[in-house]
């Protein structure tokens, strides 16, 4: 059998190294709540962010900078893929 995914709106947007700068509230708002944690090394003297780690009822996933981080139809958090997001997902309006 073959299925099509339904078609769903759903929020995302693109990990960058300055998330504090760019990431909408309902992120910002998980890493307040502890849902999410900044991954930063020390680089050169300079705090470096690399990724975030995502706590979900399994676990945690990571994600890499430059992952978009997409918040499902449910509040939930998860990471994705450049390239995969840009295949299965087109902007809206």
């Amino acid at each position: 059998m073959r299925y099509r995914k339904k078609p769903v709106e759903i929020e995302a947007f693109r990990l960058t190294d300055d998330p504090d700068r760019i990431a909408p509230e309902w992120f910002t708002r998980a890493v307040e709540d502890g849902k999410v944690c900044i991954d930063r090394s020390l680089l050169d003297g300079h705090m470096h962010v690399y990724g975030c780690t995502i706590m979900i009822p399994g676990g945690r996933v990571h994600a890499k900078v430059g992952d978009y981080i997409i918040r499902g139809v449910y509040g939930e958090l998860y990471p994705c893929d450049p390239r995969i997001f840009c295949m299965t997902h087109e902007k809206v309006g």
